[in-house]
């Protein structure tokens, strides 16, 4: 069984279509196609020709490159600011708890992983993070409104910021790459910018 045929949870996939043969006219950017896929309720697919479902969705949208490169870039440097505010509140809690010589060498030690899972912790951001989580998160809405002219800037961030969600939506607008998404508030987020 392909996984592309199953879902045992909720998940949004992510593709991009570059038309490099297309010719632009004149008076327009570049634009790429975003396409996506999304699953309110476990999914099994066992024969593609006959399969219908009502908690199954896809859809299209054409996004100028010139914007999804700059969010891209913006997200980027989000998600090493989350990083950071990670790292100065691990420090500032290690700091606090007195530990012995032996815990110590114990949390040097390095434990091989098959499959390293990002921080899903959620994080608390400063002002300045989160002014600029805001203005991402803003950026992102008015790409994917179904409406652009009535998204308007958010006033509060609409999910749990975790290292994840941020890495999630920098791995989406990769337009080089594709992504899936699972994480229940972003999924939630998302979906609803979609309708």
């Amino acid at each position: 069984e392909s996984k592309a045929a199953n879902a045992s949870n909720k998940e949004i996939n992510i593709q991009w279509y570059i038309p490099s043969l297309a010719k632009p006219s004149n008076n327009t950017d570049t634009k790429v196609l975003l396409l996506y896929a999304y699953n309110t309720k476990p999914v099994k697919i066992s024969n593609i020709k006959i399969f219908s479902s009502p908690s199954v969705f896809s859809g299209y949208l054409w996004i100028p490159l010139a914007r999804i490169i700059y969010l891209r870039e913006k997200l980027s440097n989000l998600k090493q600011q989350v990083e950071m505010l990670m790292q100065s509140s691990k420090s500032l809690s290690s700091a606090s708890e007195p530990t012995s010589f032996f815990e110590q060498s114990e949390a040097f030690k390095i434990i091989p992983s098959k499959s390293p899972k990002m921080n899903v912790a959620t994080v608390h951001l400063d002002e300045k993070t989160e002014e600029m989580a805001k203005r991402c998160l803003s950026e992102v809405k008015a790409l994917l409104s179904v409406v652009p002219a009535l998204s308007l800037p958010l006033t509060e961030i609409p999910f749990d910021v975790t290292l994840q969600s941020i890495a999630s939506l920098e791995d989406m607008f990769d337009p080089a790459h594709g992504c899936i998404i699972t994480e229940e508030s972003l999924f939630n987020w998302i979906i609803s910018l979609f309708h």
